[in-house]
């Protein structure tokens, strides 16, 4: 969603209507409610139990003989007023009252008491009472029960907790209308409100102005980068309640939605530090986003100069040549060449053709990607992966495009395709259907451009020897590197060690007078421990293979990671991390207790994590609760003494490279330790930086 700045009346309109308002607070408290036998006259002002919003007579610039009863919200402006009641009956006045009717009905009387205004609602008793809630609710009770509410009869304004739906019975929908000016509050020309296709839409009279997209549970995927809704106060929910459809706010007093007298809709957020609306986003904001800018066929391309930012889709050219040129895309495009299946007569023949038979080529789809879906499509639930919706589509001659949209599934078109977006940045692949032959076109015209730019063949001849060169010399130092990494640890066997007759020791490097021994464990005694790599044994993989639950003849139990061959990783990784970690001793750092080489398998063999890694924990919506607060602080803490460990206090300054959750194992005591020293490196004691010439890490 692209975020805009605040947006306010023209100055002029601020200035010209200060000289008309007046201040409805009195000096005294205002009421809190209102019964039969009580009235509230011109001055006087109804509030909500924490004094957030009133209801009082005011007056606007347009009509500054008249007055109105509305609803705003904290102090009076007219930019705070979210409700009115008598918009189309003004009291000619400045003596008119609200009361509570001899039958329990809301009325807005004049001086002469004169009724302009009623909620005309059926009640079983006159014993009404009126209350203001503080999200701007005015609610008529009578027996005990809500009767009548503004929530129910919205103004310009949506409020957390209003709603505004669609009635499937009667087709009626309920709506926000404008303010005919800004200092007018009679009914203006824009509406809002929700289309059949449950899509929110903005009209100007009886035309569209401006839709949001359909709904994916999250976001409107109309309204490009529109992050997940509730960030912006904003909760969308249907709701099937005796066969109505709502949507509705989230009860966040904080946030309303505002349609303008200029035909926008508005999304307002108060800041209390300022005591302000801040005007967060609004649309439509500019030529593109407005409804079916460029006509039918055609795409509008968000932020391209007015002469350039139609165009028709592919494979269809201008209705009108002339009126295309002057910028007149009202009339938009049309097909250039018939679809292949167009062709047959009868369904059976068309479905032939589009699969192909019919001895033509069959039409084929283009993809368009990050685009404002057209209108008007029809989703097919049943249909569950892109491939099926294609197939779908491809069968029915009447479908011209398709899409596959997450949480929606595969949207279709039969009709005219309408109001079409190009975004800089976010929304759907778009899969039009064309013949063939636009294809075709297009590669002859790609064949050209080819030709044009032919490479001379003794440069293609230099490259292949080149590589194949280049090849060859990589693949002999890599063997030579492998064979010499057998050598070396072929020679640090020592002693056999007690828990098997294939389990030796070796010693790594000597310094300060102290070693550290990692043992060289047989690959017989990592099968038998492993039950011969059982899939029930298997605790995960990352990028250097599998890693499997075992345990030694002696009954400890260890974590074998395998060296997968699809890994990206190898012998110098292999060889890193047997080098480095039998130099590291820490208790927040993985002990490893011995590696193979066997059967030109890299193994690695570490003491058992029973709790496993902490990605489990906290990328799990069923786990991440059985993290207290301290349990987090001790992991973070942990971690954090472990890169202390490695950075400042080891033998070696280490740096790791690839720290992240998958790599930060838990013991049973829920106590971490940083794991994976494939890709770490080490500093000298002088340095402060390095460098490398390997992308690594994540």
């Amino acid at each position: 969603m692209n975020i805009h700045g605040g947006f306010c009346f023209p100055c002029w309109a601020l200035i010209s209507l200060a000289a008309s308002l007046v201040s409805l607070h009195p000096s005294s408290l205002a009421a809190t409610s209102l019964s039969l036998g009580q009235s509230l006259r011109d001055g006087d002002t109804l509030a909500s139990p924490a004094g957030i919003f009133y209801l009082g007579f005011f007056t606007a610039g347009d009509h500054n003989q008249s007055s109105f009863i509305g609803i705003w919200h904290r102090n009076f402006s007219i930019g705070n007023v979210v409700w009115v009641a008598n918009r189309d009956s003004p009291i000619p006045d400045r003596d008119g009252s609200l009361a509570i009717a001899g039958d329990g009905n809301l009325v807005v009387l004049s001086g002469r008491r004169r009724i302009f205004w009623s909620s005309n609602a059926t009640l079983p008793s006159s014993n009404s009472t009126l209350e203001l809630s503080d999200f701007g609710n005015l609610m008529l009770n009578n027996s005990g029960a809500t009767v009548w509410q503004s929530f129910d009869h919205p103004s310009d304004n949506l409020l957390p907790g209003m709603k505004i739906g669609f009635d499937l019975r009667t087709n009626a929908n309920q709506m926000l209308t404008s303010w005919r000016t800004p200092g007018d509050p009679s009914p203006g020309n824009f509406t809002l409100g929700v289309s059949q296709s449950t899509q929110i839409f903005l009209w100007e009279g009886n035309r569209p102005r401006w839709r949001t997209g359909q709904w994916n549970g999250q976001v409107f995927i109309g309204i490009p980068d529109m992050v997940f809704a509730a960030a912006y106060g904003f909760k969308l929910s249907i709701i099937i309640d005796g066969n109505k459809m709502y949507y509705y706010t989230s009860l966040n007093s904080s946030h309303r939605w505002a349609l303008s007298s200029a035909g926008t809709v508005q999304h307002l957020v108060f800041f209390e530090s300022t005591r302000s609306w801040l005007n967060l986003w609004e649309a439509p904001s500019n030529e593109c986003e407005k409804y079916n800018r460029c006509g039918n066929y055609a795409s509008c391309t968000e932020g391209a100069a007015a002469p350039t930012m139609c165009s028709c889709l592919k494979g269809f050219v201008p209705r009108s040549d002339e009126e295309w040129r002057v910028g007149n895309w009202t009339g938009g495009c049309v097909r250039r060449t018939n679809l292949q299946c167009e062709r047959k007569d009868g369904s059976a023949a068309a479905a032939a053709a589009a699969a192909g038979g019919g001895g033509r080529e069959p039409d084929r789809f283009h993809l368009m990607t990050g685009v404002k879906l057209p209108d008007l499509a029809e989703t097919v639930t049943q249909v569950v992966n892109l491939g099926d919706c294609g197939d779908l589509c491809s069968r029915n001659c009447s479908c011209g495009a398709y899409s596959f949209v997450d949480a929606i599934g595969c949207m279709i078109w039969g009709s005219d395709l309408a109001d079409i977006n190009v975004f800089s940045s976010g929304g759907n692949d778009f899969y039009l259907r064309l013949a063939a032959s636009e294809f075709s076109q297009e590669d002859a015209k790609d064949g050209k451009k080819k030709k044009k730019k032919t490479v001379p063949a003794y440069v293609i001849v230099i490259i292949v020897a080149f590589v194949v060169i280049s090849v060859c010399l990589i693949s002999i130092l890599f063997y030579k590197c492998k064979r010499r990494m057998k050598e070396l640890l072929k020679g640090a066997k020592k002693k056999r060690v007690e828990e098997g007759p294939d389990v030796m020791e070796t010693q790594g490097e000597v310094k300060d007078g102290k070693s550290h021994e990692i043992p060289l464990i047989g690959f017989s005694t990592i099968v038998a421990a492993t039950e011969d790599f059982c899939e029930a044994n298997l605790l995960g993989k990352g990028g250097f293979g599998p890693v499997y639950k075992g345990k030694l003849p002696g009954g400890q139990e260890i974590a074998v990671k395998r060296l997968s061959r699809s890994s990206g990783q190898g012998m110098e990784e292999f060889k890193n991390e047997v080098i480095l970690i039998a130099k590291l001793q820490h208790r927040n750092l993985v002990r490893l207790l011995g590696f193979c080489t066997e059967n030109e398998d890299q193994i690695l063999i570490y003491e058992y994590m029973p709790n496993k890694s902490l990605d489990c924990f906290i990328f799990d919506p069923s786990k991440k609760g059985l993290l207290d607060w301290n349990t987090r602080y001790n992991i973070i803490e942990g971690i954090a003494r472990g890169l202390l460990y490695l950075h400042r206090d080891s033998r070696l300054r280490i740096i790791h490279r690839d720290l992240k959750a998958s790599n930060i194992l838990l013991d049973e005591e829920m106590n971490p330790k940083i794991s994976d020293f494939g890709l770490a490196r080490i500093f000298g004691n002088d340095n402060n930086e390095t460098s490398t010439k390997t992308v690594v890490g994540t």
